[in-house]
């Protein structure tokens, strides 16, 4: 793996972690490609949602969705309780499932309320699952930070790509 080409905007280098997990400098190792981050987005088809309720408490879910227009989009009940933590407090995490090809975005959840871009979500999401889209609420996460590597080189390839003007 190779740095690959940097999105506009966006900064790669190593995570912090303590230095018990061994992790090696840029140098010896390679990063995530961004290129492979979207591709394991746009592919998979079960996604981890995190979100905490306005009383602090963790709620984790998985649900389907889409990468699209470099955010990840899903749609849920309105009265569910993911849907209640992110109109109360946006952040968000999203997560593959794999542990051994992880991918982790941070981000916002925004509600989608562009007819046009509803539109062309259905079509997608009709063609990835067999099944609308519609009938909820829908998201769309926008990520600040994405996390990924490989566990078999872990060292070598754990990655973190941050919006610079979150650096």
């Amino acid at each position: 793996m190779g740095q690959g080409n940097s999105p506009a905007g966006w900064r790669s280098a190593r995570p912090f972690m303590p230095a018990g997990y061994g992790l090696k400098p840029v140098s010896e190792g390679s990063l995530v490609p961004w290129e492979h981050i979207i591709s394991r987005l746009q592919q998979a088809r079960n996604y981890w949602i995190s979100s905490v309720s306005p009383r602090g408490r963790a709620h984790a879910m998985p649900v389907w969705g889409l990468w699209d227009e470099g955010r990840f989009v899903f749609s849920t009940d309105p009265a569910s309780r993911k849907a209640s933590n992110l109109k109360a407090r946006p952040l968000v995490v999203v997560h593959l499932e794999s542990g051994d090809e992880v991918v982790i975005v941070e981000g916002e959840a925004m509600r989608v309320d562009d007819p046009d871009w509803l539109r062309a979500l259905e079509e997608k999401y009709a063609a990835k699952y067999g099944y609308p889209l519609s009938g909820g609420t829908v998201f769309q996460v926008i990520p600040r930070r994405v996390f990924a590597w490989d566990e078999a080189g872990f060292p070598s390839t754990a990655t973190k790509w941050e919006r610079a003007e979150d650096s």
